[in-house]
């Protein structure tokens, strides 16, 4: 598969997590807000890996949790959005996008705030 079918794929597929995980949090978990940022599909299509980016972070376990427990009624939703417009659904993996708290932790050493991993 030529990557700039793949390019699509993956842009459709996040557009439409990103419409499913918008729902969820309405319905399930109030005040959070969950983002995909990002879905990387094999070139097979075999496999959708989508990261997720939870805020508040208190809030990320949980929601991992119930995203893993609930894959099949995610892709579900996903297929429904979707209505044919891909032939094959991947499986999704689900992961934690940690990069914003990375980008925290840098500011907040940055700041002169905690303890500096260089001593």
């Amino acid at each position: 598969m030529d990557s700039n079918r793949l390019k699509k794929v993956n842009r459709l597929l996040q557009q439409d997590l990103s419409e499913v995980f918008r729902s969820i949090a309405q319905q399930q978990f109030k005040g959070v807000l969950i983002t995909v940022s990002l879905v990387k599909v094999t070139p097979d299509l075999g496999l959708a890996r989508v990261a997720l980016s939870i805020f508040p972070s208190q809030a990320q376990e949980e929601i991992m949790d119930w995203t893993k427990n609930q894959k099949s009624y995610i892709k579900d939703q996903l297929v429904q959005r979707l209505k044919g417009q891909l032939r094959v659904m991947p499986d999704l993996q689900f992961f934690l996008d940690d990069s914003m708290k990375h980008r925290d932790d840098i500011d907040r050493l940055l700041r002169g705030e905690g303890e500096s991993p260089i001593r």
